[in-house]
C-alpha cells in the first residue's frame, strides 16, 4: 500500500484497510466463501463515524465489540485488543484522505473464519451524506413492519451482527408501502422495538424522553449519548415498553445511529408524528449533540452531499 504523501500527481490513494493482522488496500479486500461469515452469516460488527480526525465513542463501541465476541465464542479480548488498535490506526492511515470538514465510517467485523483461525477487519468509507442530509429537515417516515424483531431466544439483543434478512424483509415491505420510508419493527409482544439499524425513542411532554427497554433492543452507543444529552439539557429520559399507539400520538420521534446521530421521524403509517415536522427538543438535541462533537452535524450533511462541495 503506497502512503498518500508518497503518490505522484496523476495518482489517487486508495482507501487503507486491514485483515487478519496486515494493512493493504480496500479493494484487495476478500473474504473466502467457506468463512463463516459467508456462508452462515456468523460476522459481530461495529460501525463508527469520525469527528475530526477521531472516532466517536470508540471505548464504547470496542466495548460492545468485546460482548459480541463473547456471546459467539470468539477469544474477546485479543480480538478486541487488536481491533481497537486497528480503528486507531486506521483513522491515522485516512487523515491525509479525508476532505476538509469530510467524516468517514469505520467498520469492524469479526467472523470464525473457515477453520485457519478467525478473520478480522477494519475498513472504511467517506460518510454518505447524500444519503439522509435532507431528513434533517425533512424527516424520516416509517412503516410498521410485519416482520418482528428478533427474539432473544434467537440471539440476545445486545449482539450486534450481520445476520440482518429481518430488517432487509421489513424495509422492502416498507417501501412498497411509502417511497422512500424505513420500517419499524414490533418485538414478539407487540412493543416498538427498533427501526432497521436504528434505534428509536419518542419525547413526551409530561414524561421527556422514552427508549424501549435496553434490555430488549440493541444497545446502542447513540442511545447512551441522547441519555447523557437529556442529562445535561435537564430533560428526563426513561426506558418503558411502548404500544405502537403511544408511538404514533408522541409529541416527537426520533431515530439515533452511529453515522446521522439523530433525525427526526415525521410519519408513522401515514399519520403525522406531533407537527409532522422536525420538534424544537429534537433540535434541541441535534445542537446539543453538535456542541459534543464539535461539528455543526446537519450542515455538515448537507454541505457535503451537494454536488457542488
Amino acid at each position: 500500500m503506497q502512503p498518500a504523501d508518497q503518490l505522484g500527481p496523476n495518482q489517487t490513494a486508495m482507501p487503507p484497510a486491514y485483515l487478519n493482522g496486515e494493512w493493504t488496500d480496500d479493494a484487495r479486500l476478500s473474504m473466502p466463501v467457506g468463512d463463516l461469515g459467508f456462508s452462515m452469516g456468523v460476522t459481530v460488527t461495529e460501525r463508527l463515524r469520525t469527528f475530526g480526525a477521531a472516532p466517536f465513542r470508540q471505548p464504547q463501541h470496542i466495548a460492545r465489540l468485546r460482548r459480541s465476541l463473547e456471546i459467539i465464542g470468539l477469544p474477546a479480548e485479543p480480538i478486541a485488543a487488536e481491533l481497537d488498535a486497528a480503528v486507531s490506526e486506521y483513522a491515522k492511515q485516512i487523515e491525509p484522505l479525508r476532505k476538509p470538514g469530510d467524516d468517514w465510517a469505520i467498520v469492524v467485523f469479526a467472523t470464525p473464519g473457515s477453520g485457519d483461525g478467525p478473520t478480522r477487519c477494519v475498513h472504511g468509507f467517506p460518510l454518505p451524506f447524500s444519503q439522509w442530509a435532507r431528513q434533517y429537515e425533512g424527516g424520516v417516515a416509517l412503516q410498521v413492519s410485519d416482520h418482528h424483531q428478533t427474539p432473544a431466544n434467537c440471539w440476545p439483543p445486545e449482539l450486534k451482527c450481520r445476520s440482518r434478512m429481518h430488517y432487509y424483509l421489513a424495509d422492502q415491505q416498507a417501501r412498497r408501502k411509502e417511497a422512500g420510508a424505513r420500517a419499524l419493527l414490533l418485538d414478539q409482544h407487540g412493543f416498538v422495538g427498533e427501526a432497521s439499524t436504528a434505534n428509536v425513542m419518542v419525547y413526551r411532554e409530561h414524561e421527556g424522553v422514552i427508549s424501549p427497554p435496553i434490555e430488549k433492543v440493541l444497545p446502542g452507543v447513540s442511545v447512551a449519548v441522547v441519555r447523557e444529552l437529556a442529562d445535561s439539557l435537564g430533560t428526563p429520559f426513561i426506558e418503558r415498553d411502548l404500544t405502537i399507539g403511544e408511538f404514533r400520538a408522541a409529541d416527537e420521534a426520533w431515530l439515533a445511529s452511529t453515522s446521522v446521530c439523530l433525525l427526526p421521524v415525521v410519519r408513522c403509517d401515514g399519520v403525522a408524528i406531533g407537527s409532522g415536522q422536525p420538534g424544537p427538543h429534537y433540535l434541541r438535541f441535534l445542537a446539543a449533540w453538535g456542541e459534543l462533537a464539535g461539528v455543526d452535524i446537519a450542515a455538515q450533511a448537507q454541505r457535503h452531499a451537494s454536488p457542488t462541495k
